[in-house]
């Protein structure tokens, strides 16, 4: 009987073909990936599930990048905890994986930092949003962007002033975007508590009675434009080591009002 022998299947690489119409493309790859991660802020490892961005840039005579790599790159760093200074490294090895000269990976996700309330002294957590993005490209020097989201208590300084008792105050959001020099120096926990520290009053968790009446007072007596809280955010921000950039944003959902205030500092 006569057999006929099977060839192995060849796949052609399209994506390796040559492009004709020489447009470069600056950035391509993957987004809306939620994946798994771990992170360790200085406290021991923690689980967290980000959604991811990464990209890098087309030569005009490519026709493709290699999209599956992005993921491999995701699943082979799952595992691992990732600090600033990993998160760099990671962006590094992409370029590499996907034959490219110039890349980013961006990463947002929630953070739980414990906080002990002012008085009673009991323990809860409260949550932030962080994101990461590591911008890479061979031979020049990385950069990397943190941004994190904090909630506070901001209270009215003009109602403070024109009314016989009480004065209106509402929940802010404070955006701290900045870009350091050196990954390794950066702080999370400690950025935090600057930004809140600047605030009417900050946030817990979980409050007692006793602790209830402290950030009534507390608010009462350190009442805040929207604008005062801008900037002195921005002053203790610009203050950081290694900070080369920054934008500051605040935004006071308004307790007498149907919209925001807003304010916005750059530097």
């Amino acid at each position: 009987m006569n057999t006929v022998s099977e060839k192995p299947l060849i796949m052609p690489d399209v994506q390796s073909s040559v492009d004709t119409r020489h447009v470069a493309i600056q950035r391509v790859g993957v987004r809306g990936v939620r994946h798994p991660m771990m992170l360790d802020l200085g406290q021991g490892p923690v689980p967290t599930v980000a959604q991811w961005e990464l990209t890098v840039a087309l030569p005009p005579e490519e026709k493709g990048t290699h999209m599956s790599r992005f993921v491999a790159l995701l699943e082979q760093y799952r595992r691992q905890p990732l600090t600033p200074v990993g998160f760099v490294q990671m962006a590094q090895e992409m370029l590499p994986l996907l034959n490219a000269g110039r890349g980013d990976i961006s990463a947002s996700f929630p953070v739980f930092l414990e906080k002990i309330a002012p008085v009673s002294g009991v323990a809860s957590l409260m949550d932030y949003t962080l994101s990461w993005t590591a911008r890479v490209a061979q031979g020049e020097q990385p950069e990397f962007e943190l941004s994190v989201l904090v909630p506070v208590t901001s209270l009215c300084p003009c109602s403070k002033a024109i009314s016989e008792y009480g004065a209106h105050n509402q929940r802010s959001h404070v955006t701290v975007q900045a870009v350091f020099s050196d990954p390794a120096a950066i702080d999370l926990p400690a950025l935090i508590r600057r930004v809140e520290s600047q605030a009417s009053c900050e946030l817990w968790g979980l409050l007692k009675r006793s602790d209830e009446k402290y950030v009534t007072e507390q608010a009462y007596d350190n009442p805040k434009f929207v604008e005062d809280l801008v900037r002195d955010v921005a002053v203790t921000v610009r203050s950081l080591p290694g900070v080369l950039r920054y934008r500051i944003e605040a935004e006071n959902f308004e307790s007498i009002h149907n919209h925001s205030a807003y304010a916005s500092v750059e530097g």
